[in-house]
């Protein structure tokens, strides 16, 4: 049989096992340093993978308007008839404002081939305001 003081000091051995309030603070301390560095690192992986997404979809809608207007000899009214036509699926959604219709798209009076017969869309550009990492917005890409 155990005796009550062999129980009674391997219960209070049992009670003395937890963490103390100092050990508590220094890992709260650690997480919170590696947190600091990670969280920038995860938001400019963020920010560069949206701004190549916009550069995919801003070429790839490009290719389509000169496709269109080669092919049709007239310029695309919106970037709906691009859809209609069947050069683009659906129009992409602009990874910097996560919309789709926010595109800004730019119409020249001049035509951009000598078959063309109506001038149309000739560019298109990101409807957001804010700035790339490069220092240019994204409305001039």
């Amino acid at each position: 049989m155990v005796s009550a003081s062999l129980y009674k000091r391997r219960l209070r051995a049992c009670s003395q096992r937890g963490f103390t309030l100092v050990e508590l603070m220094v890992v709260m301390l650690i997480i919170s340093i590696l947190l600091a560095v990670a969280v920038p690192s995860f938001i400019g992986a963020i920010r560069s993978a949206r701004e190549a997404a916009l550069r995919e979809d801003l070429h790839t809608m490009r290719d389509a308007i000169e496709q269109y207007t080669e092919d049709k000899q007239a310029g695309p009214q919106s970037l709906d008839d691009l859809v209609q036509a069947g050069y683009l699926k659906q129009i992409p959604i602009d990874p910097m404002t996560r919309r789709s219709d926010t595109w800004v798209t730019e119409q020249s009076e001049d035509y951009s081939s000598v078959d063309e017969t109506q001038p149309g869309i000739d560019n298109v550009h990101s409807g957001s305001d804010q700035v790339g990492s490069d220092g240019t917005p994204y409305s001039q890409w």
